[in-house]
C-alpha cells in the first residue's frame, strides 16, 4: 500500500512538472513567433537642381564643305544667344556636326534636292533650372535669325531633369519611413492585444526619383520604403 501511495505521488509530481515545462514551452513559443512585419513609407516632392538641355538644328545641302561653314557661324549665333541670356561659358558645350549621306542610305531611289543632311548640338547644362527653362521659351528669337531649333522628344537628345540633393535629404527620410513604419506596427499591436517588443529585423528599400508626371518632368517624386518586423509581446 505505501509502495502504490510513493508511486501515486511520484506520478502526480511528474504530472505537475510536465505541465510547468508544456506551459513554459508553449508560452516561449507564442513569444518567439509574435510578431508582426510592417512597412513605412516616406515620400517628397522636389524641384530638380540640374538640367539639360540640348539645342539641335539640321541642314540640308549638296557641299559639305560649305555646310560646315553654315553651321559653325549658326554655332557662333547660338553661343551668343545663351551667354546673353546668362548661362556662362562653362555650362555649354558645342558637339562636332555630324553629316549624313542621303543618298548613300536611299534604298528606294528617291529623287533628293539635298544630298546631305548635318546635325548639330549645343547642349546646356545648369544648375539654374528656372533660367534654362525660361530661356526654352525664347527659341523663336533664334528662328528670327534663320535656326529652327528641333524637338527629339524620344531619342537621347531631349531635356533632362534630374536631382542631385539626394543625399542630403536621405537621413530625415529614412527616419520618417522608420517613424511610420513603428506606428502601423503599434496600431496592430493595440488591435491584437498584444505589446509591440523589439526590433527583430529591418531593411531598407531602394530610393526612387520619378517625374511627378509627364507634364512636369522638373518636379520630382521621391519615395523610399522600409520593412521592419517587430516581436510582438
Amino acid at each position: 500500500m505505501h509502495t502504490q501511495t510513493k508511486a501515486a505521488c511520484i506520478l502526480a509530481l511528474g504530472m505537475i512538472v510536465m505541465g510547468i515545462c508544456l506551459q513554459s514551452g508553449i508560452k516561449s513559443f507564442a513569444e518567439r513567433d509574435g510578431k508582426v512585419v510592417v512597412k513605412g513609407l516616406s515620400e517628397r516632392e522636389v524641384k530638380a537642381d540640374k538640367v539639360t538641355w540640348p539645342l539641335i538644328y539640321k541642314e540640308l545641302g549638296n557641299d559639305p564643305s560649305a555646310m560646315y561653314e553654315t553651321l559653325a557661324a549658326k554655332n557662333r549665333k547660338v553661343v551668343d544667344f545663351l551667354k546673353a541670356a546668362g548661362i556662362s561659358e562653362n555650362e555649354i558645350s558645342v558637339n562636332p556636326p555630324t553629316i549624313r549621306d542621303r543618298q548613300a542610305d536611299n534604298y528606294g531611289n528617291e529623287i533628293m534636292n539635298f544630298r546631305y543632311k548635318a546635325t548639330s548640338v549645343i547642349t546646356v547644362t545648369s544648375a539654374d533650372v528656372d533660367k534654362v527653362r525660361s530661356l526654352m521659351d525664347r527659341q523663336t528669337e533664334l528662328m528670327r535669325q534663320g535656326i529652327a531649333i528641333v524637338s527629339e522628344e524620344y531619342g537621347e537628345n531631349s531635356v533632362q531633369y534630374d536631382f542631385m540633393g539626394l543625399n542630403d535629404i536621405k537621413p530625415q527620410m529614412v527616419e520618417e519611413a522608420t517613424k511610420n513604419a513603428r506606428a502601423t506596427a503599434e496600431k496592430f499591436a493595440q488591435d491584437s492585444r498584444s505589446k509591440l517588443g523589439r526590433i527583430r529585423t529591418a531593411s531598407q528599400g531602394q530610393f526612387s526619383i520619378e517625374n511627378r508626371d509627364a507634364n512636369t518632368p522638373y518636379i520630382k517624386r521621391i519615395r523610399v520604403v522600409n520593412t521592419i518586423e517587430y516581436a510582438l509581446e
